[in-house]
């Protein structure tokens, strides 16, 4: 997987078009819906016990909340601001240097962990975990998306959610594949290329990144970067759900928020954690 390096102190001037604030109320909808209740007593003597039990597991674990993949930490801040205990993980330095910053000017206790998806580690396990943006498509194996699967469910208290987006193969192969998209703005540019290999079901892109060096001058700094992203598809990713021991709930199109088709480029999906 690449991690953003140089792209990184851009990336929200060129996102700053993302419906972030959309996203942090459907995964707190889901969350509410879907994730970890608190059971019905049968007797009183039963109640006494889930009463302790479960009060102990909305405080440590309902509430906490894993960004698995968070970036800048944009979402994970509003859901930290939606009274979730948050712990964000992503794979680039540079992008968490940028979250860490946004944490410390907005007094969110957020844990942030510089790690790979494929080797999560934490200290406990979570509520739930989302994955969103499309950063599983960083996932270029059938081994490395199964070992992710693995991790999550490792770490998701059981009744916990698993919820995460993907773009789809049609997506890349039938809507961006070979295109070239250019964005121009006073102090930054980009040139994103895109090409498609359709035995690997791969989409390269080559970003090419102007940045003006300092306010008022005319220089700009010039770097590139290069990333990898496979399609799935609908089928394949009910597999690595299946594979990892969790119980699929909920799949939508991203954009219709209704039952996917063969043309839904981006899909969520809901997987559950064995009680």
């Amino acid at each position: 997987m690449e991690a953003y390096t140089g792209f990184a102190e851009v990336y929200d001037t060129f996102m700053d078009n993302t419906p972030y604030e959309d996203w942090a109320d459907f995964l707190e909808s889901v969350i509410k819906k879907y994730g970890i209740s608190v059971p019905v007593p049968k007797t009183e003597e039963e109640a006494g016990e889930i009463a302790e039990d479960s009060a102990k597991a909305l405080e440590t674990e309902k509430n906490l909340v894993l960004d698995l993949g968070c970036g800048t930490g944009t979402l994970t801040e509003l859901m930290a601001d939606k009274g979730y205990d948050m712990i964000g993980v992503d794979n680039s330095g540079e992008m968490l240097s940028i979250a860490m910053q946004k944490a410390e000017k907005s007094g969110n206790q957020i844990l942030y962990l510089c790690q790979d998806m494929r080797e999560l580690d934490l200290y406990s396990t979570v509520g739930c975990i989302y994955s969103v943006c499309d950063s599983l498509n960083y996932l270029l194996e059938d081994e490395d998306m199964e070992e992710t699967f693995r991790q999550v469910h490792n770490y998701l208290y059981p009744g916990g959610i698993f919820i995460f987006d993907f773009n789809t193969l049609y997506k890349y192969r039938d809507v961006i594949g070979d295109t070239t998209i250019a964005e121009n703005r006073e102090d930054c540019s980009f040139i994103w290329e895109n090409y498609f290999y359709e035995e690997e079901h791969v989409n390269e892109y080559d970003v090419t990144i102007f940045v003006k060096e300092e306010e008022g001058s005319d220089t700009f700094r010039r770097f590139e970067e290069t990333h990898y992203q496979r399609g799935y598809t609908k089928k394949e990713m009910e597999a690595f759900v299946k594979k990892a021991g969790m119980k699929l709930l909920l799949t939508l199109d991203a954009d219709t928020k209704k039952a996917p088709t063969a043309k839904s480029e981006r899909i969520y999906m809901v997987a559950g954690a064995c009680k």
